[in-house]
């Protein structure tokens, strides 16, 4: 969590992709490590990529993914499959460009005409 709020705070990244951490196990913990950070919550990514992820499986229920808002920087907590990698970035690609528009003032308009 200390390198994320670095890269945060130094503005070195507008978006703060990790990938894996977020199952059972007692060494998945990247969702804590997000939390801990977290200037804002943006509970709707994470609950986007586990529906989506539903549809091609059932153990998708058991991802604990975060993400979040540190300063001008987002962070989004991604499965540690590679394949479920893509499919969610694929998946959530679009909206997170444009929710990074109007985090970084370049939109300020969330309704599509």
């Amino acid at each position: 969590s200390r390198r994320m709020a670095e890269i945060a705070d130094e503005n070195q990244a507008e978006l703060i992709l990790t990938t894996g951490g977020t199952g059972f196990s007692p060494r998945d913990v990247m969702p804590e490590a997000t939390e801990d950070i977290t200037e804002r919550k943006v509970p709707g990514i994470p609950e986007a990529i586990r529906a989506y992820s539903m549809t091609i499986t059932k153990r998708a229920m058991l991802s604990r993914g975060a993400s979040a808002i540190r300063g001008q920087s987002l962070i989004v907590n991604l499965p540690g499959s590679p394949k479920a990698v893509g499919e969610s970035l694929t998946y959530i690609l679009d909206s997170l460009e444009h929710g990074m528009d109007i985090l970084l003032g370049r939109d300020g308009e969330c309704a599509r005409r």
